[in-house]
């Protein structure tokens, strides 16, 4: 009873009252089997990452930077070795020099797509920041600029694959099918791997020779497969969301089939360079210990997105996944109905957080979105999503979405606090 209630007056000192406390206690009892599954997961996740640094032979000489060109630098092409490892592709792409996500993406994109060739998006619009990279919104550099066409299928109402409007879209000018798993800034359901392999093989029996690239963030390590695993051509992720643990400061990767990885590489650096140049500087053992932790600090922001969808699931909110679903990435989205909400919820993660909980984000606009954004994100890697924090764009249906927490525990409190944001400006109560 001593430690109970000594954990409850540290809530308190941080801002949680008895009653939310109590809350948060009353429906965790409700999630041991769920979080016993969530850490067999990461158990599996953790194996397969050593097995694949051990193979690559992963040396403390992999662990020294180079400068300059790059050249002959072993720990980026061991590193590399390791993605593709982990992956289980023929070959990775994995750089400092990759700024972000949506620049992997690009760079995936871009590298393997020509003039007249089509893109297809089989699961309806993808993120929002991809839309001036296609050309579906206005930008200087984007696809449609150098002559490359774009093609989208919807997904049906219950959420399923719209399998015969995407028979009939695919064409002799379809050279890229591009599937995101995650929702983005939708609130349908995020794509399993099963899934994702079976639009692939669909994909594939009616035109063998199309690429299938998958948009992987925020699904890393959430599932004991990939999505090469099921036929992906190439994969494609940042390191500042799941594989690089929190510890990665920049970076994103592409793994794949090895002439899919070769023309990122060119794409990246110059025809004729590749692979072969790019200076990991002092990034490498961020890159590696992060990836080692990825597993385990993937399965703390699962913990976080199950508890919160039990918590505003209770609180009379429409969540997804819902409270009970199988989980495939770690976003968990809330729809409020209006923006003071989503607000509140924002204003509350970044209350929980180590750096900047100070201070009070407002809606911004932020570019590559058209509409504005509310970020929540007191990180020690800036934007880093597997960090604890919160984002959604102020339009209906104005739905917030949380993911991260590089502990659990972090996760929890930063849970709590949103919820009591929330109490306090009387956008909500808590249900016993």
């Amino acid at each position: 009873m001593g430690q109970n209630t000594t954990l409850q007056e540290q809530y308190e000192r941080l801002g949680i009252s008895e009653e939310v406390f109590r809350f948060g206690e009353q429906v965790l009892t409700e999630l041991k089997e769920r979080f016993e599954e969530i850490d067999r997961i990461a158990e599996y996740n953790q194996l397969k990452v050593v097995k694949a640094m051990q193979d690559a032979k992963v040396s403390e000489a992999c662990l020294c930077g180079t400068t300059g060109y790059g050249y002959n630098d072993l720990g980026r092409e061991t590193l590399e070795k390791v993605y593709a490892n982990v992956f289980h592709t023929e070959d990775a792409l994995v750089r400092p020099q990759i700024t972000c996500g949506t620049h992997a993406l690009a760079l995936a994109l871009m590298s393997n797509l020509r003039p007249g060739d089509e893109l297809l998006s089989p699961v309806g619009k993808p993120y929002d920041t991809l839309e001036e990279v296609i050309g579906i919104r206005d930008s200087r550099g984007s696809l449609r600029e150098y002559g490359i066409s774009y093609r989208q299928v919807d997904l049906l109402p219950d959420g399923s694959f719209d399998y015969d409007n995407i028979a009939k879209a695919l064409s002799e000018r379809t050279k890229l099918v591009t599937i995101q798993r995650s929702k983005g800034y939708q609130t349908r359901p995020t794509l399993s791997v099963d899934r994702i392999g079976e639009l692939i093989r669909f994909i594939k029996e009616r035109k063998p020779d199309v690429i299938c690239m998958v948009d992987n963030c925020y699904g890393e390590f959430v599932e004991t497969r990939e999505p090469a695993d099921v036929g992906a051509d190439m994969v494609v992720g940042s390191l500042i969301k799941n594989p690089g643990g929190g510890l990665a400061p920049i970076g994103g990767y592409i793994a794949g089939k090895k002439e899919c990885v070769e023309n990122a590489a060119f794409r990246l650096t110059s025809p004729g360079l590749g692979k072969e140049v790019g200076a990991s500087l002092s990034a490498l053992p961020a890159f590696y210990q992060g990836l080692f932790l990825a597993p385990t600090v993937t399965a703390g922001a699962l913990k976080g997105a199950v508890f919160a969808a039990n918590l505003y699931e209770r609180m009379g909110f429409a969540v997804v996944p819902d409270s009970k679903e199988s989980r495939h990435d770690i976003i968990q989205a809330v729809t409020f109905g209006n923006p003071e909400a989503v607000i509140a919820f924002c204003q509350g993660i970044q209350a929980a957080a180590p750096v900047d909980s100070f201070v009070t984000p407002e809606p911004w606009d932020m570019p590559g979105y058209d509409a504005q954004v509310i970020m929540a994100a007191g990180a020690f890697v800036s934007g880093s999503s597997i960090e604890l924090s919160a984002d959604g764009p102020i339009k209906p249906p104005y739905a917030v979405y949380f993911q991260g927490g590089l502990t659990w525990q972090h996760a929890k409190l930063g849970i709590l606090k949103s919820v009591q944001s929330l109490v306090e400006k009387g956008l909500a109560t808590v249900v016993f």
